[in-house]
């Protein structure tokens, strides 16, 4: 055993301590953070105009700071870019991430010295507690893999400023840059598909042990390297690849693909990050559900997607949220966001302790006929399915069949494939039960006769890149929305067939 690995497995049973001491006494970890988080905020610009100083506990602090989104924000982030102090978060912000909105253009969310702290520190702590579970240190004597954007900063009015990923390329410490790849050049490579060409061809012939990416973007890189080096499987080109780190979509639909294209199981770590906040991982390798980071400088509150539209919906805090509901993300955080609506939706799958799983974004389902399906739903259903029939699925969308005149309106699944079955037509009647056991609402419409059942429409691989691409948003974090509630990327996937 070396030096490193050694400490690494010492750092890993105090780090597995510290978790379990703050995890087992959740309620009073995030009133500790909910109390610090005003206290330094009192002086700033928002504290003052929401009266911080004055706030007794958490229902005082809801009737003074509303929910709001970026656009709510907004007001206060433009004055830090013009070089204001004390505005959200007491100084400068340390970094601006910037980020893609559907509504907002390029949106700037600040990290701040303490928040940028607390996100390197659970990701670390992901590897930590994996260590500690498994006893595996053998990837830290190899090489690993970050495919991210490019780290190439700008400054606005001195705030560096760039993609998450790139901030956080240069906040690695230097004994993990050593084994980490691609190089600061072929990072900063803009187009994303030379860049995954280069990335194959630097990486081809090294020791990968760990690869951290979004699925669609690893696959894409997989593709790549096989195609380079002639070789079947990844493991042929990466025998000791132990480790695969994701976040940002569900691994469950590129589970097989993924698989076939490694031809091996390695372990799995899934994040749940963004630039406003690192808020969960999978405490235990393998597992689809994440441990929420209730330590991190962030302060919690949860709203029911169902009553998201009223004028005064219920904003519950981490004591009283229940199993198996939808719920809004709203964060309070360290780099002075208040009752931030992030847009993303999540549902306990634990209490003892706190275990979430992301179940989709606000904005992205499909309800044109009040049946309000979300993502995780479609995803469940499509898991099932692939693996029932074999079927190898590259990615999808959802989106509604409105049919006006003749015949009943439907859900089309349309689905990029490297080969299209045969029984097309049974795997749509096993989908459609499977999305009507988990959605009533939808089994509503189709036992009312409101619906037909889902109909699929295969789509031939590398579409999906191709939309991406006529779009502007091919590789880096982005994402295609899995659901939609009106057929514009619909018509696009299916006019880039």
């Amino acid at each position: 055993m070396s030096i490193k690995t050694f400490a690494a497995s010492i750092l890993a049973k105090h780090f597995y301590k510290k978790v379990k001491a703050w995890s087992s006494n959740p309620i009073k970890i995030q009133d500790k953070v909910f109390t610090s988080l005003l206290k330094k905020a009192k002086n700033t610009e928002f504290g003052k105009d929401h009266a911080f100083s004055e706030i007794e506990n958490y229902d005082h602090f809801k009737r003074l700071v509303p929910i709001r989104d970026y656009e709510g924000l907004k007001p206060y982030i433009e004055k830090i870019k013009k070089g204001e102090k004390d505005i959200l978060w007491p100084g400068k912000p340390t970094y601006f991430a910037k980020t893609s909105g559907t509504t907002s253009g390029t949106k700037f969310i600040p990290i701040s010295k303490d928040s940028i702290q607390d996100q390197f520190t659970c990701g670390r702590g992901a590897l930590l507690l994996y260590i500690y579970h498994t006893g595996n240190t053998s990837f830290l004597n190899g090489k690993t893999m970050f495919l991210q954007g490019s780290p190439k900063l700008g400054l606005i009015s001195g705030i560096q400023t760039g993609r998450l990923s790139g901030i956080a390329y240069h906040l690695t410490p230097f004994y993990l840059k050593k084994n980490m790849l691609p190089d600061f050049k072929t990072n900063c490579i803009e187009d994303w598909e030379k860049k995954v060409n280069a990335i194959s061809t630097l990486t081809k012939d090294k020791d990968m042990r760990l690869l951290s990416g979004i699925p669609p973007w690893i696959i894409m890189y997989f593709e790549n390297l096989l195609k380079q080096t002639g070789k079947k499987t990844i493991n042929e080109v990466f025998p000791n690849l132990s480790i695969y780190m994701y976040g940002g979509v569900n691994y469950a639909p590129y589970r097989n693909q993924l698989k076939s294209l490694i031809g091996k199981e390695i372990d799995t770590i899934e994040s749940f990050v963004a630039s406003e906040g690192y808020f969960a991982y999978a405490d235990k390798p393998n597992k689809e559900d994440m441990l929420l980071m209730l330590d991190a400088g962030i302060f919690y509150e949860f709203i029911p997607v169902n009553s998201l539209s009223e004028s005064n919906p219920p904003r519950l805090s981490i004591s009283e949220v229940a199993l198996n509901t939808n719920y809004a993300l709203i964060l309070n955080t360290n780099a002075g966001l208040w009752g931030y609506n992030i847009g993303d939706t999540v549902v306990f799958t634990c209490l003892k302790p706190y275990r979430i799983k992301v179940s989709g974004r606000i904005k992205h389902y499909t309800s044109a006929f009040g049946e309000h399906v979300i993502a995780s739903e479609v995803e469940h259903a499509m898991d099932l399915g692939s693996e029932k029939y074999k079927w190898i699925i590259n990615d999808f969308h959802v989106a509604p069949m409105i049919k006006k005149e003749t015949g009943k309106s439907y859900h089309q699944w349309i689905i990029e494939t490297d080969d299209v079955p045969e029984n097309i037509s049974e795997i749509e009647q096993y989908l459609d039960l499977e999305m009507q056991n988990k959605n009533s609402y939808y089994q509503d419409l189709i036992k009312g006769g409101i619906l037909s059942t889902l109909k699929i429409t295969p789509i031939p691989k590398g579409s999906f890149e191709k939309y991406m691409k006529s779009i502007g948003k091919l590789g880096g974090q982005n994402k295609p929305p899995r659901l939609a509630n009106d057929r514009k990327m619909a018509e696009l996937l299916l006019g880039n067939k």
